[in-house]
């Protein structure tokens, strides 16, 4: 069956889905109207929370909840939970909502989504609730999200330094999830699914796809990035200006199918290791794998895992692997070919796709098997034509030859700085054009999404043929001006005679714990992670701890690589490049010895406990509820064991409500300080060692400019 549209995301003569029906697309967050965009938002809402709650509805019983699929990420309990406390926790830092719905479901489904160092996969750390109190619990989210929805003030238009943000990046996370949790199901074993109506494939044919070819893409200027001020929604990596001179190239007509990849399973590709990056034979060695993860031999033939059952080989439909299995490929049809064949960079794609003439969705029915609108499964590769080529967008992602990295102009989202930073690591590529399943923010060309070459999503590839080189973006030093202050404050050079704070903050705990027990420390706030280093030289495991994974990432690319990159402003548009190793600051010999993760100070996960010394560095006065960590951090520490509070109690209201904060204002007429506060808090489990002490610090800004601070620090012993 063959469509070959005008307008090629436009209905199509023979489309099965009624607009009615149609899954929402993505709201215009400019619409002036505010009623009708809280009626469309509202809409955009329930269409996605049902819509994820009926895909669970695929696991066969409770037990399936609680098994993990595979041993990389979570059981599927996780993903039924994690979709909801994000909503609660980003509203919280937007001051939509000011309290918890449940602290130990928001603290147990927080992070752990992708395979970064600081998620904890750890199954000992985690008591999973029932999917009753589960289920329960999303059903008290989706009321509070409706209230905002229905009577939260609300101007248009939404950009995302609106509060209502928070409500639109959480409803276009759990259309993420909505995919990622799919894979997951597709990855289960066959006794934990089963077959829904809501949830059926599109009928297999026995057809066999037609002889894959090349059509010829034209020379063209790609540009892309999003202005901040776009009415569409998107994710921070989108953000900001990109372009590119692309050279013509040629482009498979038709999604590598799986009969076309047979030939590379049959000629030996996975026993033959010649074809594959020095990674994908590491991933060989450990997978084992010899055939795509999705298909099943059987003695009658070959089978392909759907989401809840198998069905006989479609030979038709496009092969599902991941990029290190399509790289051989390329490698080996070049190889087989003589041709220049590999995978496109994420320019050349872009490149296609405006070649091709689409657009993103609107409100009919895709002509592309895109956005749930024509069924839960692939469908044969010669069924959307989108110009010269089929599937330029929809049926299967495609991976691409490019890592992710930054626009120009790239900034991230204050609330929600680990979307994509993380990643900018050289190790997750970027996969382009969607799957049967992507919508929303997904099924847009502006989307970018990445993830680890090793990884499985509803994802297969096209290749080309190109003689110019699949360059990466250049290495990737930190920019962002926030973070690479902080790579110089906690890795870099001193300034006017002032020690470095991390280090000296170290030095003064491990002094004052004198003969007491050096097991376990906890560093909380670790931001960059110097002071969790520091802190190894004496004691046997640290564990940094801190909300951002921005700063985390630091400390996890000192541990993976030991050394970290940055630049520095000078003055103006100049800057200065830097890079520090852990060898040259002496601590090579602590990498073993520390971990990082990611995490809430006032709600923290029950794991991180039996403590000899917790340190706390300017952290006190950045907390948005510091007494509720005051009253608990005991529950943390071994009797005997050491607090370390130092702040210099700078108290805003972007960051802690004014009601939190534990001094800095009148009381009864008197002058209550940070220091009172802190005494009537941890009076009832601990004891002030010594006086106060003030820590001066310095933060570089440019050249010329310096922040001189003093940080009060205090020593307490647990009772």
């Amino acid at each position: 069956m063959m469509h070959a549209p005008a307008s090629p995301l436009s209905p199509s003569d023979d489309a099965r889905t009624a607009p009615d029906a149609l899954f929402a697309r993505t709201p215009d967050l400019a619409e002036p109207d505010t009623d009708r965009l809280r009626a469309s938002i509202r809409r955009y809402f329930l269409d996605t929370f049902d819509r994820y709650e009926s895909l669970f509805q695929c696991l066969a019983n409770d037990e399936a909840y609680i098994v993990k699929p595979i041993p990389l990420r979570h059981p599927l309990i996780f993903y039924f939970g994690h979709t909801a406390t994000f909503f609660v926790n980003k509203l919280l830092l937007t001051r939509l909502i000011d309290g918890r719905l449940d602290h130990r479901l928001e603290s147990t489904f927080a992070v752990g989504v992708d395979e970064m160092s600081w998620d904890d996969l750890d199954e000992a750390h985690y008591d999973w609730p029932s999917v009753a109190e589960v289920r329960a619990y999303r059903d008290r989210v989706r009321a509070l999200v409706l209230d905002l929805i229905d009577h939260a003030p609300l101007q248009s238009p939404i950009d995302w330094q609106n509060p209502w943000w928070a409500i639109i990046m959480g409803i276009e996370h759990e259309r993420i999830h909505l995919e990622t949790s799919s894979v997951l199901i597709r990855q289960h074993a066959l006794k934990y699914v089963r077959a829904v109506p809501d949830w059926a494939p599109i009928p297999a044919t026995g057809g066999e796809p037609p002889e894959n070819g090349l059509a010829r893409v034209p020379a063209g200027t790609v540009r892309v990035g999003k202005a901040f001020d776009d009415p569409q929604y998107g994710w921070d990596n989108e953000y900001g200006e990109h372009t590119a001179q692309v050279e013509s190239f040629e482009a498979g007509r038709f999604l590598v199918s799986n009969r076309e990849f047979l030939a590379f399973v049959e000629a030996g590709g996975y026993r033959n290791h010649r074809d594959w990056t020095e990674e994908g034979r590491q991933w060989l060695a450990y997978s084992q794998a010899e055939h795509p993860t999705f298909w099943v031999k059987k003695t009658q033939g070959w089978s392909l895992r759907l989401m809840t059952h198998e069905i006989p080989m479609p030979w038709s439909w496009p092969v599902e692997v991941n990029y290190l299995e399509a790289k051989a490929f390329c490698n080996w049809k070049a190889a087989e070919t003589g041709q220049p064949v590999r995978l496109p960079t994420e320019d050349e794609w872009y490149r296609l796709y405006d070649a091709a003439g689409l657009s993103d969705p609107g409100d009919a029915p895709c002509a592309a098997n895109l956005h749930l609108d024509h069924g839960a499964s692939s469908c044969p590769v010669d069924t959307w034509r989108h110009g010269d080529w089929y599937d330029v967008v929809g049926n299967v992602w495609q991976w691409t030859e490019t890592p992710t990295y930054p626009f120009d102009g790239f900034d991230v989202h204050p609330i929600y700085d680990d979307f994509t930073t993380p990643t900018f690591d050289g190790r997750h590529n970027l996969i382009k054009g969607g799957s049967w399943i992507a919508c929303g923010n997904e099924a847009v060309r502006a989307s970018r999404y990445a993830f680890r070459r090793h990884f499985f999503q509803h994802a297969g590839f096209r290749y080309i043929t190109s003689h110019a080189p699949a360059e990466a973006p250049a290495a990737y030093y930190e920019t962002d001006k926030l973070m690479s202050e902080y790579a110089e404050f906690h890795y870099g050079d001193s300034y006017f005679d002032v020690p470095n704070f991390s280090q000296a903050l170290a030095q003064r705990a491990i002094k004052a714990l004198g003969d007491r027990p050096r097991r376990r420390a906890l560093d909380l706030g670790c931001a960059s992670g110097r002071a969790t280093f520091e802190l190894a030289r004496a004691f046997e495991h640290v564990t940094g701890v801190d909300f951002s994974a921005r700063f985390i990432n630091q400390g996890v690319q000192l541990i993976q690589t030991g050394q970290l990159r940055y630049t520095l402003a000078d003055e103006g548009e100049l800057v200065s490049y830097k890079t520090r190793t852990l060898a040259e600051l002496g601590l090579g010999d602590a990498l073993e010895r520390v971990e990082f993760f990611q995490g809430d100070a006032c709600n923290l996960k029950p794991q991180y406990t039996d403590y000899d010394l917790v340190l706390a560095a300017n952290l006190i006065d950045r907390l948005y509820d510091p007494a509720r960590f005051l009253d608990r951090i005991h529950e943390r520490i071994v009797p005997g064991g050491l607090l370390l509070i130092a702040s210099p109690y700078t108290w805003l209201e972007e960051h802690t409500p004014r009601a939190a904060w534990l001094g800095g204002f009148k009381r009864d007429a008197e002058n209550h300080t940070t220091l009172d506060g802190l005494k009537e808090h941890l009076a009832p489990h601990f004891r002030l060692l010594t006086e106060p002490q003030d820590v001066p610090f310095v933060i570089r800004e440019t050249r010329r400019k310096f922040q001189h601070t003093l940080s009060q620090l205090t020593i307490w012993e647990r009772l």
